[in-house]
């Protein structure tokens, strides 16, 4: 493998490893969310009295089972987000690993 083919193969690996770190961020906060949002409902399931849910920075007063199907549609989002990001994060990590090799590959040829 030539030297130039080497070079914009290690951008490449670069980048890859930084879009996995962005992932791994991503992933991070959504799973973050998701506990909080657990932690939340087994609150709001045990709740008694007046419930108050956040509506773009004000704070409204709801029923019981209004706040409890928001914060599980809430859930379901953050889910399915998560469940795409661990994807992604999973595709690339087979192709940073293929890449990994192939670089190093490249290098003992050339040595």
């Amino acid at each position: 493998m030539k030297e130039e083919e080497i070079e914009k193969l290690t951008a490449d690996y670069q980048s890859l490893v930084e879009q996995l770190q962005t992932l791994s961020a991503q992933k991070e906060h959504f799973s973050m969310q998701k506990e909080e949002q657990n932690e939340a409902l087994k609150e709001l399931e045990l709740a008694k009295g007046k419930i108050y849910m956040a509506l773009g920075g004000v704070l409204i007063e709801a029923s019981k089972d209004e706040a409890i199907k928001k914060l599980k549609e809430k859930q379901d989002s953050v889910e399915m987000r998560l469940s795409l990001i661990s994807r992604q994060h999973e595709e690339l990590s087979k192709k940073e690993k293929e890449m990994r090799e192939k670089i190093n590959e490249a290098i003992h040829e050339k040595v």
